[in-house]
This record gives structure tokens, sequence and C-alpha cells, in this order.
């Protein structure tokens, strides 16, 4: 039994793996910017920070997805302790 061509979906290029992992950065950027200045005391926003602009920078393309789950995460905790505040 052979398949046809088109039940395989089309593998992505290597442009647009990368422009779409460069929007999920900034998705995260703005969501941390946005936390505002009790955020922004807490030892977490720079490490945060650090996390996506130059341990993505030096990430290899496979490794940006792993290093923007960090920055989420600790992003997800950040706006929780904002609220408590």
């Amino acid at each position: 039994m052979t398949r046809s061509p088109e039940s395989k979906p089309k593998p992505r290029s290597f442009r647009q793996r990368y422009d779409d992992i460069e929007a999920r950065r900034a998705v995260l950027v703005a969501r941390l910017r946005a936390l505002g200045s009790n955020a922004q005391a807490h030892p977490a926003y720079k490490r945060a920070m650090k996390l996506l602009n130059e341990t993505f920078r030096k990430s290899k393309l496979a490794q940006r997805l792993a290093v923007l789950q960090a920055a989420a995460w600790l992003i997800d905790i950040l706006e929780r302790l904002t609220e408590m505040m």
C-alpha cells in the first residue's frame, strides 16, 4: 500500500522554524516587560531576560525551544508572585 504525497505534511524550512521561534520569543519578552517594577526587582526577572537574550542567542535552533520553555516557566512564576504583591 502506497501513500499519496499529500498525506505527508511538507517539512517546514529552517527559515519558517526560525521565524516561529523568534515570534514566540517576542511574545515572552513582551509578557516579561509587562510585569512592571515589582517583578523587575526580583532576581528571576533578570534570569528570564538572560534566558530570552544571551542564552537564546547562544543556543542552536533545536535547543531554543527548551530555552523558551524555561523562560516561560520563570515568567509564570513571576506573574503569580506579582499578583500576590
